[in-house]
Order: structure tokens, then sequence, then C-alpha cells
């Protein structure tokens, strides 16, 4: 059984710092490409930053220059560094991880951690 467990989430205030961790374990062979989405109150889970298997990065435009996600493939985690927070940070992150399995290459999802970041 393959579980993605999140921490690090909490109340901060505005220009505060957090960082989340997010670690794979169980039976898979491989993690290929891992990310942070967000959910915020009636609204869409959104991509928030990701990272390929290789290191390569990408992040949403309202995350850029403030958010940094990392890996560290012996340890089978991820991380999101998260400066300088505004209030529209506000929101569960989910970590994602696309693993490979012995019943084939699977996206899993987190059980999400809640951001909230007070003015």
């Amino acid at each position: 059984q393959v579980q993605l467990v999140e921490s690090g989430g909490g109340l901060v205030q505005v220009g505060g710092s957090l960082r989340l961790s997010c670690a794979a374990s169980g039976s898979f062979f491989g993690i290929n490409e891992m990310g942070w989405y967000r959910q915020a109150p009636e609204k869409q889970r959104e991509l928030v930053a990701r990272i390929t298997g290789g290191g390569s990065t990408n992040y949403a435009d309202s995350v850029k220059g403030r958010f940094t996600i990392s890996r560290d493939n012996a340890k089978n985690t991820v991380y999101l560094q998260m400066n300088n927070l505004r209030p529209e940070d506000t929101a569960v992150y989910y970590c994602k991880a696309d693993l490979t399995t012995g019943k084939g290459y699977y996206p899993y999802w987190g059980q999400g951690t809640q951001v909230t970041v007070s003015s």
C-alpha cells in the first residue's frame, strides 16, 4: 500500500514562511514527477509547483519568486518552501506523486494540509 504523508502546514501571519514536506512510503519501484497543489474554499484545485525526477521545476505565476519546490530522492520526499505568504495563499495543500508500482504507473495524492495566512 502506498501512502503520501504531508506535514508542515499551519497558521502564519502575512509575510511569514512555512515549509511543507511530503514523504512517500510503501511498495513502489520509482517516483517520477512530484508536485504540490492547493484548493481554497469554493475554488478548484490548482497547481502550485511541480518537479520532475531530473529536478526540472514549474511554478504557478502567483507563487513565482516566493515558493521553492525541491525533492530528496533518497528519502522519497518533496518539499515546498513558502516565503512572503499572502492571505490568498490560504488553502488546503495537497502533495501528488506519480509512482511506478507493480500495478503500473499511477498518480497518488496526500491527505492535504491546511495553510492559513492571517492579515
